[in-house]
């Protein structure tokens, strides 16, 4: 119980500092924000009314008042879930922005994320199970994929598959000329065939790193006593695989899979601005195009307590997992 009581504690205090750090972040930036953005909602023929100008001010650092009293506003709009108004779709709310974009993020990023680490921690067990294999020989081909750019295998993949062989669509996240959004298979089928390409991109640049991770640690595990023990005690080679080597083994991975799940929502920029998907590092990136900054002070937010949350859950499954991590020092 300890523990766990620490690590609430650390990642309480790790959230206050990703919020406070979020608030000064845009009192930091050159210049004035606020005049910034009124200016281009002024070029864009939009109203600005008194109201509007103390509402970014509040938000951007320009408010009336103490900087003290500033941060005592932006926390209480932040826990009514206020994150300003998005000047590119203006006059949206940032978080009904995010909103749209969040689920196909999560969706393709978490799918093809969880798929890569699988696959590669799967395969790295047995190829380090069985040295000297087919499988073993492969994870050279496998890490080359890991060092070859996202955005230059994304090209590659649409060059052939998109126009070449024109197998899969070129861009976009679902046919917005049959369908609409919503929970129907028309939709959910056309989405994921939408999918495929971007999805397959991110699972093979990644997944030979989870594989050479995991095929290492096997065969530095294998050499432990208490593999020989098992092995001594005429235990089934499928169970200590599984049970003595594996478990120990994949430590590491997981740990390297609680950073990688908890940037599942930051999306993959590149690859999501390759295929023009309507994820949300396609978002950031037309945030940061048109200096949006509510819209990027709210994924910045978004993106952190992500972060903090899968760090968060891996930690408490790394305790289950290995009891040695709850040990008191």
């Amino acid at each position: 119980m300890r523990f766990y009581m620490q690590k609430a504690a650390f990642y309480v205090v790790a959230l206050w500092a990703a919020v406070t750090i979020n608030f000064v972040l845009p009192r930091l930036m050159p210049g004035n924000p606020v005049d910034t953005l009124i200016g281009k909602m002024t070029a864009a023929g939009q109203p600005v009314t008194p109201q509007t100008r103390a509402a970014l001010e509040v938000e951007l650092g320009g408010g009336k008042g103490s900087l003290i009293h500033q941060y005592w506003d932006y926390l209480v709009n932040l826990l009514h879930g206020d994150l300003g108004v998005s000047l590119v779709q203006f006059p949206a709310q940032v978080t009904t922005v995010i909103g749209q974009a969040l689920p196909w993020t999560i969706a393709l990023v978490g799918i093809a994320t969880v798929m890569s680490f699988l696959l590669g921690v799967g395969l790295g067990a047995l190829a380090g199970w069985k040295r000297g294999s087919w499988l073993d020989n492969l994870i050279p081909v496998t890490t080359m994929f890991q060092s070859v750019p996202y955005f230059w295998l994304a090209l590659i993949l649409v060059l052939f598959l998109t126009r070449d062989i024109a197998i899969f669509p070129f861009t976009g996240g679902y046919d917005v000329n049959t369908t609409e959004p919503g929970l129907t298979s028309g939709f959910l089928t056309s989405a994921l065939y939408y999918g495929i390409l971007p999805a397959a991109t991110i699972v093979i640049s990644s997944f030979g790193g989870w594989m050479l991770g995991m095929r290492n640690m096997m065969v530095a595990t294998l050499s432990e006593d208490y593999i020989v023990t098992a092995e001594a005690k005429g235990l089934k080679p499928s169970r200590v695989r599984a049970t003595y080597a594996a478990r120990n083994a994949m430590l590491p991975s997981v740990s390297g899979f609680a950073i990688s799940l908890g940037f599942v929502v930051s999306g993959s920029i590149v690859t999501e601005q390759v295929f023009g998907y309507p994820g949300i590092g396609k978002l950031l990136f037309t945030a940061v195009s048109n200096n949006d900054y509510t819209l990027m002070q709210g994924l910045f937010l978004v993106i952190s307590l992500s972060v903090l949350a899968a760090n968060l859950v891996v930690d408490i499954l790394y305790g289950i997992i290995d009891p040695r991590t709850r040990a008191r020092r």
